[in-house]
């Protein structure tokens, strides 16, 4: 074999090593240029024998942007479908852009990376994001916001306001063969933040204004999500008036726009405020407020040197010890307490240095009781219907015990008259024996002895006599005696005087009155 015969050869062998003719088999990715582009299909020279072959049916799988890129003389790969034609091979883009997604999803379960996806939809178990051709599947497990002793109804809510929310995630399951594409939110988030927080540091600067919602409220003040960073605003920069806890002015998930006070790149920090996008009232003070015009303040605070008024929100004065009374006060709680509203006088107005003073001795006595009238009129007027049906009904049951008690004096002032005139005829024989003892009988012993004879036998009990008189001469006692509706013969008991009593002597009658005279004159005559 001569020199050029080997050199032929050798070039053969070049030319053979510069081809890859290893037979395709199905599945292959093969790289290939495209040719031309027909109406049955996309061309491709993938160096071998045959040229691959695009179907229309596969280019109606790409989305319209990705067909009209296509050109001749582009790289691009293919994924070898059918290798059963003579002259051609069937390949595929779409197939072989999808294996190239399941070879990215390995890489990223591998590295750990994060990716962030767009939800596109859900069902019961969870939400679905796209990953190139491929559907991720985020497991309900593995979203922040839901939690699986949650029920049906609110995991649905929740599900759907996720919808084309974007989350971070990562990759925790690839199987291609069960087309099984996993990812969690969970175990994104916290590096996610860092990452968006790192992020927002580096491009906010003080004095910028950012839409923000708040994600969570403590004593101190709210966290607002600015986007995947929390910033802090404090509850002095919430609102222009006092906020004693930030729900009174905000709740979460509500959305404002905030401003960056500071930035602390080092700690990672952002401050921001709300009310410094809020209108000052501060500013239109002069507008609203003259001097020795009359306002209402309530008492915010009290200190060694008087006291802080507000008289709208956001704008306070001070109401100055030397201001509170026109006589000396030692403790300012000695004549206002915190809380309490009064009328005062503006005595001092200053816009710029936002210092109001205000006089409460300098308001005069018919103004507070003028402003104290309106007070409770306004009161009045702004009263419950609840309430004021409730006095009328209390009206009316004391107009119905008024009349009852009304209807029922009469039979008790009859009853207690009765009961006084037996009483009084009682005392009238008690005189008449004491003057005639005294007429008829000369030795004072003599008398005595007489009268108490004469007592024991014709006299009723002095007790029994002030006994009736006192349960019978109180009006009150007779009015409860009546209420309590006393049997009608009880009353005749107790008014008439016993006839005979186990024990007692025999009481006379009224009329017998000259027969107890004649019985003390023969007493006499026999003494």
């Amino acid at each position: 074999m001569s020199n050029d015969d080997i050199n032929f050869l050798d070039h053969m062998q070049q030319l053979l090593d510069q081809h890859d003719y290893e037979m395709p088999e199905i599945g292959d990715i093969r790289q290939g240029i495209i040719v031309a582009i027909t109406q049955q299909g996309v061309i491709v020279d993938l160096g071998l024998k045959r040229d691959g072959l695009v179907p229309l049916a596969d280019l109606t799988k790409l989305e319209p942007g990705e067909r009209e890129a296509l050109n001749v003389n582009d790289e691009i790969f293919v994924y070898v479908v059918n290798t059963d034609q003579p002259d051609s091979l069937t390949v595929s883009i779409n197939l072989a852009r999808l294996n190239q997604d399941w070879i990215e999803a390995e890489e990223l379960l591998q590295s750990g990376k994060m990716i962030e996806a767009e939800v596109i939809g859900y069902n019961k178990g969870g939400a679905i994001v796209p990953y190139g051709r491929l559907r991720g599947f985020i497991p309900i497990s593995h979203l922040v916001d839901l939690s699986p002793g949650m029920s049906d109804r609110k995991r649905q809510q929740k599900l759907a306001k996720l919808r084309g929310e974007k989350l971070p995630l990562k990759v925790i399951e690839v199987d291609r063969r069960r087309r099984r594409l996993v990812m969690s939110q969970r175990d994104a988030q916290r590096e996610w933040e860092e990452k968006r927080k790192a992020e927002l540091l580096a491009d906010l600067k003080e004095g910028d204004t950012l839409r923000g919602r708040v994600s969570g409220l403590r004593d101190f003040g709210i966290f607002v999500d600015l986007g995947g960073a929390d910033g802090l605003v404090h509850i002095s920069e919430l609102a222009w008036h006092r906020v004693d806890h930030p729900r009174e002015v905000v709740k979460v998930g509500d959305e404002f726009d905030v401003y960056v006070l500071k930035l602390d790149r080092n700690g990672q920090r952002i401050s921001l405020s709300r009310k410094r996008l809020l209108p000052n009232p501060w500013d239109t003070v002069h507008v609203r407020y003259a001097l020795n015009q009359l306002v209402e303040g309530t008492v915010t605070r009290i200190v060694d040197y008087g006291a802080f008024a507000e008289i709208e929100p956001g704008v306070e004065g001070l109401l100055h010890v030397s201001q509170l009374s026109r006589g000396n006060v030692e403790n300012v709680t000695e004549v206002i307490q915190e809380g309490e509203t009064h009328l005062l006088r503006v005595v001092s107005i200053d816009s710029e240095r936002q210092r109001i003073g205000l006089s409460l001795k300098a308001v005069t006595a018919m103004e507070q009781i003028e402003w104290m009238a309106q007070r409770e009129l306004a009161a009045a007027e702004s009263a419950p219907p609840a309430q004021a049906a409730s006095d009328e009904a209390i009206e009316d049951d004391d107009s119905f015990a008024i009349s009852d008690t009304e209807e029922a004096q009469p039979a008790a002032q009859e009853e207690m008259a009765a009961a006084v005139a037996q009483v009084d005829v009682e005392a009238a024989v008690e005189t008449t024996i004491d003057e005639a003892a005294v007429e008829t009988t000369t030795d004072e012993a003599a008398v005595e002895t007489a009268i108490d004879e004469a007592a024991v036998e014709t006299t009723v009990d002095e007790s029994d006599v002030e006994a009736t008189v006192e349960t019978t001469i109180d009006e009150s006692d007779v009015e409860v005696a009546v209420e309590a509706t006393v049997d009608e013969s009880d009353v005749e008991v107790a008014v008439d005087l016993p006839t005979e009593q186990p024990g007692d002597e025999q009481v006379p009658d009224v009329e017998t009155e000259d027969s107890v005279v004649e019985e003390l004159t023969i007493a006499d005559e026999g003494v």
